[in-house]
């Protein structure tokens, strides 16, 4: 990320994205401790809504976001290229081709990221799914991981923001959000024991949060 593409990220951080989500939605962070201030690392989420990405951004000092790089579907977010540019210079993804050919690995960039001590934002569920419901995982993760075992692996269950703006919607509905970060896991060599344990913890983190109090 350029001076540049610096500054326009912050402003439109600082302008846009806090106060949409600190004032408008109101943001509730448990066990903010366990976030990962250096990488190599990686953070997983439940997908439901756009504003995943901006949200765990936020979870990050400014000073830190050229080391965030979310990684995110290239044919839907390159589909133009306003947002290619906005997506590639602002907010730092990292764009993957999904059910590409064998040709290439379509997460050797990410592998890249990895080896310069920068932090990824993944959605193991692969797309955005319904609100406050968890789909399957794909592997991606743990081929991934399989090169970076010691990396750790931080789940980040996010809760309400599907409700607040799912799918179809534009404009976020003013709803709480809570934010729960879990203990670190790292990778396994089984994948599928690897993605049942990973699944697990969201179950987990999921009822832990039953019941408690949205706007």
């Amino acid at each position: 990320m350029n001076m540049i593409n610096r500054f326009a990220h912050r402003l439109f951080s600082l302008c846009i994205v806090w106060p949409v989500l600190r004032i408008w939605l109101g943001l509730r962070v448990h066990n903010r401790e366990r976030l990962p201030l250096q990488g190599p690392a990686i953070i997983v989420a439940n997908h439901n809504s756009h504003l995943d990405i901006f949200t765990l951004l936020s979870l990050f000092p400014l000073r830190q976001h050229a080391m965030i790089r979310p990684v995110a579907a290239a044919d839907y977010f390159l589909r133009n290229r306003l947002l290619a540019w906005f997506t590639q210079n602002i907010l730092n993804i990292i764009p993957v081709v999904r059910g590409g050919d064998n040709a290439c690995d379509p997460l050797a960039a990410c592998a890249d990221a990895l080896r310069q001590n920068q932090i990824l934002i993944l959605f193991p569920e692969g797309t955005r799914g319904e609100p406050e419901k968890i789909s399957g995982f794909k592997s991606g993760l743990w081929y991934l991981a399989q090169s970076f075992p010691e990396t750790p692996i931080v789940p980040v269950y996010l809760k309400g923001l599907g409700r607040s703006m799912g799918k179809g919607r534009h404009i976020p509905l003013p709803l709480f959000i809570d934010i729960h970060i879990d203990e670190p896991c790292y990778w396994l060599d089984d994948k599928q024991q690897f993605k049942d344990a990973l699944q697990t913890r969201f179950t987990v983190l999921q009822q832990q949060t039953q019941g408690q109090h949205h706007g």
